[in-house]
């Protein structure tokens, strides 16, 4: 799905489009919080002395890979919802690496949680651009490379639309750059 929006988005600006895939690597704070899975067994005698168990091993993350040529280029990162960073900043940097010159976050849903706005300040994106879908004024004090796009206009036409029985294709098919 988020492939086809960014192919979209390529489409429309008449641009080439590059596929980030892979996961960041788990940080050590992953193992101990609990968001590592399934959790390691250091010793299966240490559950129960009699008991064969076979030895629980975290499937492997595959490292994060760029596809297509991003050298001397502008990349934009397009996702849903930008929450916990930490991917977003993984993907900058292998953008960097691979000669990206300016790298651009979008995400539609901004929540930027915890120290979101103090990690994107300290990176390599150079601009994250988010809806005001959610409320964001305190991330944007802490981080001046967060802009906000306003879809109060095209969510209230959207609205009028639906509500008299107008076709919403004309709404997207019709937007301009300015809107």
């Amino acid at each position: 799905m988020l492939f086809l929006r960014a192919q979209s988005f390529a489409e429309r600006l008449r641009l080439g489009i590059a596929v980030i895939h892979g996961e960041a690597q788990d940080a050590e704070s992953d193992l101990v919080d609990g968001r590592h899975s399934p959790p390691m067994v250091r010793s299966v005698a240490a559950i129960h002395p009699s008991l064969e168990i076979p030895m629980l091993i975290p499937k492997e993350k595959p490292p994060i890979t760029v596809v297509g040529d991003v050298g001397g280029r502008i990349a934009i990162i397009v996702d849903d919802i930008i929450d916990d960073v930490d991917s977003f900043l993984a993907a900058a940097e292998t953008l960097k690496e691979r000669g990206a010159y300016k790298i651009f976050v979008m995400a539609t849903h901004g929540l930027l949680s915890s120290d979101a706005p103090r990690l994107i300040e300290e990176s390599a994106i150079d601009e994250v651009v988010v809806t005001n879908t959610i409320p964001h004024e305190i991330q944007k004090l802490q981080c001046p490379k967060i802009k906000t796009v306003d879809i109060s206009m095209i969510l209230s036409e959207a609205i009028r639309r639906i509500h008299n029985g107008e076709s919403m294709s004309y709404l997207f098919r019709n937007i301009g750059l300015d809107d």
